[in-house]
């Protein structure tokens, strides 16, 4: 053999160490980060299976002014911080409009009392621990002030979804 050969055989066998050692250093990251998806996934699931809100009481005052009783009867505590990402929704009858339903997303304010068209925290109880925090077992309850006004004598509909998308909807009488 002559010294081109073994030169040649000595690059190829480097090259193929190489190749090698990328292929596994690239599969053993692509696991890693397969893992990480599948995990926060699974923990993602996991919240939602333990998250459960009942509405229990809802009433209206000032054609505008929406009370909101909500009960945490899961094992997920939803974080003072995390109220932002709590989507409240409204259908309702518009004060002297023909057929005028309306259906409104209503953002989290924690101005009080609410902005038109806002929703905030009136009270938590009992609130012992974790103060300000919707913890499980505990009432929450929330005020909507929306506008236009709501027409009496209709039904409206209110919807609640936690950050993590479980929801409760209740139909509401003025």
């Amino acid at each position: 053999m002559s010294f081109g050969t073994i030169f040649v055989t000595i690059v190829f066998v480097a090259i193929l160490i190489f190749s090698s050692y990328l292929l596994a250093t690239s599969t053993i990251f692509t696991m890693n980060t397969l893992s990480q998806s599948f995990k926060k996934a699974n923990d993602m699931q996991n919240g939602k299976l333990k998250t459960e809100i009942e509405i229990v009481n809802v009433s209206v005052s000032n054609a505008q002014n929406i009370t909101v009783v909500i009960n945490n009867t899961g094992k997920t505590k939803i974080l003072n911080d995390d109220f932002k990402y709590i989507d409240v929704f409204v259908y309702y009858d518009i004060v002297g409009a023909a057929e005028g339903y309306t259906f409104k997303w209503i953002p989290y304010t924690e101005t009080y009392p609410p902005e038109n068209n806002s929703w905030t925290v009136v009270s938590i109880s009992p609130d012992s621990v974790n103060p300000r925090n919707f913890d499980p077992d505990e009432q929450m309850k929330i005020w909507i002030r929306v506008l236009p006004r709501i027409e009496n004598g209709t039904t409206g509909w209110i919807k609640v979804v936690t950050p993590n998308g479980i929801f409760a909807s209740s139909y509401f009488f003025t």
